[in-house]
């Protein structure tokens, strides 16, 4: 069935699922979660113990898997997260998906997941193709904004060239950049979660320091393994999206 979604916004059950009323029961399973994770249970089974003990639904499930990790892993992002302040001067890299999705999903009005590592993530998905809603271009205008005041020696896009339209999200973004006057650069990349977690594995004529390159993203395979990133889509909600529909379902060391 074609993807027909002009929207990138709640689940029709989000509602419920999330409620106030539903609030302290995730709170509960994702605590319980971080619990197993942090004695080392496999994350599968611990997600399943917790959900069944629990009474959660699919999608729940989902928003508990996202929010949670170990303490180990929360406190190895954390410590690598980069603040806007050392921005300036420095290399910017986007996992363009990742970041866009969820500040598309923030206007839009769907649940945004505040994690244990302090990232923010949505609960949209995409199945190797992306499709243009009416929040893209806010979205892109937000961020571009946001990129705007933190006077970046360098701006890059990177999107997967695997995921379908990826090359015409590429001439949406280049074309707006050019008419706002934002020195971006997008590309395409067979698997920009390997360039962003190790950026001298991109292979390029220009000379970079590598060294210096700051990732955009709250992927959390990127985040174990960058040198530093940046929480670019919590920080453009904080300061654009005021209204957002942010979840804290789990506190500092994993706790609600």
């Amino acid at each position: 069935m074609p993807d027909r979604r002009t929207h990138r916004g709640p689940h029709p059950e989000d509602a419920r699922l999330f409620d106030a009323e539903a609030q302290p029961l995730l709170r509960a399973a994702a605590a319980d979660f971080c619990w197993l994770l942090d004695r080392g249970y496999a994350h599968d089974s611990a997600l399943k113990l917790v959900g069944d003990r629990h009474g959660l639904v699919a999608r729940q499930r989902t928003a508990v898997s996202r929010c949670c990790c170990t303490e180990a892993q929360s406190a190895r992002r954390r410590a690598h997260e980069v603040g806007h302040q050392r921005l300036r001067g420095a290399a910017l890299w986007l996992d363009g998906y990742n970041v866009l999705t969820t500040i598309e999903a923030a206007l839009a009005g769907g649940v945004i997941l505040a994690a244990r590592d302090g990232a923010y993530r949505d609960m949209a998905s995409m199945h190797g193709s992306y499709r243009k809603v009416a929040e893209t271009l806010p979205a892109l205008e937000l961020l571009g904004h946001t990129l705007a005041a933190y006077r970046l020696r360098e701006c890059r896009w990177l999107l997967d060239r695997p995921v379908s339209n990826s090359g015409r999200l590429k001439g949406i973004i280049e074309e707006l950049a050019a008419a706002r006057g934002w020195a971006w650069r997008v590309e395409l990349a067979p698997n920009p979660d390997a360039v962003l977690s190790d950026p001298a594995t991109w292979e390029t004529t220009e000379v970079i320091d590598k060294q210096d390159v700051v990732a955009a993203t709250a992927d959390s395979a990127i985040l174990d393994r960058c040198p530093g990133w940046f929480n670019l889509a919590r920080e453009t909600i904080r300061s654009h999206v005021p209204l957002a529909n942010v979840l804290e379902m789990v506190g500092d060391g994993g706790v609600p």
